[in-house]
């Protein structure tokens, strides 16, 4: 019956009303917490602090907590010198704070991510076109690469970080394998980079003269500091821009050191030892390695496309590839003849383009052998060399590729 029902139905509006789970409990609860949270920021004001009030629940509280730039910060974007000033963190690292306090954010607000981006390009960029990367320059690129060693990239700085990895393309491929206590600092100055009189440097071949260079491997006295290049290109290559500067800058680098080599592929600055043995170097054996490198970079970054694509953190690989196709310059081609220029590290990626890109942009072996038989082809290359430098080639470009699964 009516009678009995509606019985239990006060009888249970009324313990509702008393815990509070009715709705004159939810708006008592309600006008308390609005009490609360007035008070509070009644405290906040008269302690001259502003945050955001956001109630549980609204609409308005963000997912995750963001880094604001200072005006300090912003006003670097449009000062390189100042800018290199600032992230060059001394022989010693003794300033090295600095770069990690600016970089070192998960979320920046707002367009803030380009802001960093434009400040690390312009803190280690070189002043122009022809003019060689000074210590301080280098020694921020190396403070760059630390600080944010081991993390995820907020939105919107893979571009300007690429730039500076693009920059430095010679000295970011660079394999020094020195003994962690011989290594010389933060960077190098253009004495210490200077080939010995057998033509050979640790640094690389056809270096331009008064040229510092970073040493990304050193880790400095307490071991604290970690600039790991080869993990920042992965975390880079999850950006599509991001990996159409870094393909184009291999490549470039590539047709750049191809029109410097004499025309059976070897080392125009190579002098033989007095007393060479069976295990003395030779004027290919440096281009070997060199060609290696190359191949083993350009390999990695397709090998990070694909498996990013496999965990789906590149959801669209059809989407990602337009974007890197839309984004890269276009080919590169190695001049007909020998050239012994040394230009300035930054001008190699910068170098003009051919052309439009041929085939298939993401075959990186395939637009490896297209620029070399060019090469082989515009020099009457002995075809028994050209043979040997794809082999190096092919093999180093396949192992890291699979490397990266």
């Amino acid at each position: 019956m009516r009678d009995g029902g509606s019985n239990d139905d006060s009888d249970g509006s009324r313990a509702a009303a008393a815990d509070g789970t009715g709705s004159g409990g939810r708006l008592r609860r309600l006008r308390e917490h609005r009490t609360a949270v007035f008070a509070v920021a009644l405290l906040v004001l008269a302690a001259g602090v502003t945050i955001p009030l956001v109630l549980p629940g609204s609409d308005d509280a963000p997912d995750k907590p963001c880094h604001r730039l200072p005006a300090s910060a912003l006003a670097l974007a449009d000062d390189p010198r100042a800018a290199t000033e600032a992230l060059d963190p001394g022989d010693d690292l003794a300033r090295i704070g600095s770069a990690r306090t600016l970089l070192r954010h998960k979320s920046v607000c707002g367009d803030g991510a380009q802001v960093l981006g434009r400040i690390v390009d312009g803190a280690t960029r070189s002043a122009g076109p022809g003019r060689p990367h000074t210590m301080a320059q280098a020694r921020a690129a190396y403070a760059v690469a630390s600080a944010v060693h081991g993390i995820e990239l907020p939105e919107g700085l893979a571009p300007g970080m690429a730039r500076m990895v693009a920059e430095y393309v010679v000295d970011t491929g660079a394999h020094l394998s020195w003994g962690g206590d011989e290594l010389p600092g933060p960077a190098v100055s253009p004495e210490k980079a200077r080939p010995d009189s057998g033509g050979w440097s640790k640094f690389g071949r056809f270096l331009a003269p008064g040229e510092a260079h970073p040493v990304f491997e050193y880790a400095g006295s307490s071991r604290s500091a970690h600039a790991d290049i080869e993990s920042l290109v992965g975390e880079l290559s999850k950006d599509p821009e991001a990996f159409a500067i870094l393909y184009d800058a291999e490549r470039a680098n590539f047709a750049h050191y191809l029109e410097r080599l004499t025309d059976d592929g070897g080392d125009p600055d190579f002098r033989p030892p007095p007393r060479p043995d069976n295990l003395s170097p030779t004027s290919t054996s440096w281009p070997d390695n060199d060609l290696q490198d190359i191949g083993d970079r350009i390999g990695a970054l397709m090998g990070h496309r694909a498996g990013y694509a496999r965990n789906r953190t590149i959801p669209d690989l059809a989407a990602f590839d337009r974007v890197v196709r839309r984004k890269t310059r276009g080919t590169f081609r190695p001049a007909g003849k020998q050239v012994d220029s040394r230009p300035a590290m930054g001008d190699i990626a910068d170098r003009p383009v051919a052309g439009p890109v041929e085939g298939d942009l993401t075959d990186g072996r395939r637009q490896l052998f297209i620029v070399l038989d060019d090469w082989a082809q515009d020099r009457d290359a002995p075809v028994r060399r050209v043979a040997a430098m794809r082999q190096l080639m092919d093999d180093s470009y396949v192992q890291a590729l699979w490397l990266q699964f």
